[in-house]
Formats: C-alpha cells, structure tokens, sequence
C-alpha cells in the first residue's frame, strides 16, 4: 500500500492506494499518527484508489477520529469513498462515525 501526506493552511490530506488489511493498517496508522503527533487534528483521508478496507483498517479510522474529536480539536473525513466500501461501513454499523464527501474541495471547506 502507498500512503502520501499533503499538508495544507486548514486540513491534512493522506491519500492511500490499494487494500487496507491487516498486513497494511500499520503502515496507515502510523501516517495518521505522525499528523496528530505534529498537533494536527483535521484530518481528510482520500480513498479514491483504496479497494479494500478489512476490519482492522476500520478499527484504524475509528481509533483516529476518537483521537481528532478529543477535545473538539478535529475530525477525521472520508473523501471519495467507493460504493462498496461505503457500504460495508454502513454494515458494520459505523455509517455516521464519518462524515463522507464525494471530493476533496468540499472536504477542506468543511474545516
């Protein structure tokens, strides 16, 4: 999986590629967790190329936006979400933990 931080005046975006299982989350939390170690709770997290999310890649998301909402310092945003991947949030019960946009633009104006 390639993950890729770009950071911006409002937000952080991290872009990931590919499938988010147990061999990747890792690497994943461990980006999301360099941009809240740097004091940086907007986060935008961009799954256009992502097309695959396992338990544990979910359990990284949920885990970081507790730690974004902490103190109503920020949030974590899903942008560009596939169907199918959106519905499996959706199934596991955790459909409206994120707010999800369909493009990037709508995600920084949201901070």
């Amino acid at each position: 999986m390639e993950v890729t931080i770009t950071q911006y005046k409002r937000c952080d975006v991290i872009k990931a590629a590919g499938r988010i299982d147990s061999n990747t989350a890792p690497q994943l939390a461990e980006a999301l967790k360099s941009i809240i170690d740097a004091g940086r709770y907007k986060i935008i997290f961009d799954m256009k190329e992502v097309n695959f999310v396992s338990s544990k890649g979910w359990w990284v998301l949920i885990d970081t936006q507790k730690q974004c909402k902490r103190y109503k310092r920020g949030e974590l945003v899903l942008v560009n979400i596939r169907n199918e991947i959106q519905e499996s949030l959706k199934l596991i019960g955790m459909g409206s933990y994120f707010k999800i946009y369909d493009d990037i633009v709508s995600a920084v104006g949201s901070f």
